[in-house]
């Protein structure tokens, strides 16, 4: 049981202290939950702070249940098993995306507003959130960072069960999670404070960690 989404993400960077050396390291979040995660990440490695926007594609009427999910870049990812065997029709999927990207640029603009996504390429990036489910989310989220090219890909969960960590290691270099619980229903079962997270804690975090980025560089350079 974690205290909150800040303590889950001290105990996560433990586990990651061996990045806290790489020069070139980002880590990104999935909002909105696993940027207060991401943040005590960040802050424990002394890395960069940046978010990948997913939206999950919940099941017509059952909207908890994902049937797949996008993210920024064009991904889109479908579990076609699921919405088969549910007899979703086409166009309901179609709607279901379209409401999301929608949602989806909203956020775009509201956490990045004209600053441009850093740069991926030869990086080593630590994608993190506050808890794997289904996985659909994070699939979507590694489809765009590797998109990208990094030098290596790390997913970073404080809680997942096994079956899903298994499920993701081909989307990753490493897999690192705090607990994998065989008995698990939803991620806010291992969290005391699971609140809903606002769009203003997001982007107050996302400038604090740009505030301390700049004041390393600021500090280097004299």
């Amino acid at each position: 049981m974690f205290h909150d989404r800040i303590h889950a993400g001290r105990l996560l960077a433990d586990r990651l202290s061996r990045y806290a050396k790489d020069l070139d390291l980002l880590v990104c979040a999935l909002p909105r939950g696993g940027v207060l995660v991401g943040y005590s990440v960040a802050e424990a490695l002394n890395a960069p702070l940046d978010v990948v926007i997913v939206r999950k594609l919940g099941v017509p009427g059952e909207n908890e249940v994902a049937m797949g999910a996008i993210a920024t870049g064009g991904v889109c990812v479908l579990s076609q098993e699921l919405i088969q065997g549910l007899g979703i029709p086409s166009r309901a999927v179609e709607a279901v995306i379209a409401r999301e990207q929608r949602e989806l640029a909203r956020r775009e603009t509201l956490y990045r507003g004209a600053a441009p996504p850093p740069q991926i390429r030869g990086r080593t990036v630590i994608l993190v959130d506050d808890g794997i489910a289904t996985g659909a989310t994070m699939r979507a989220a590694a489809a765009v960072i590797k998109q990208q090219q990094p030098k290596q890909l790390v997913i970073a969960v404080p809680v997942a069960p096994p079956s899903s960590c298994v499920e993701l290691e081909a989307q990753a270099d490493e897999i690192v999670c705090v607990a994998q619980p065989e008995s698990f229903f939803a991620i806010g079962q291992f969290y005391e404070d699971f609140h809903q997270v606002t769009d203003e804690e997001v982007r107050d975090l996302l400038q604090r960690a740009a505030r301390r980025i700049a004041l390393r560089g600021a500090s280097i350079a004299a």
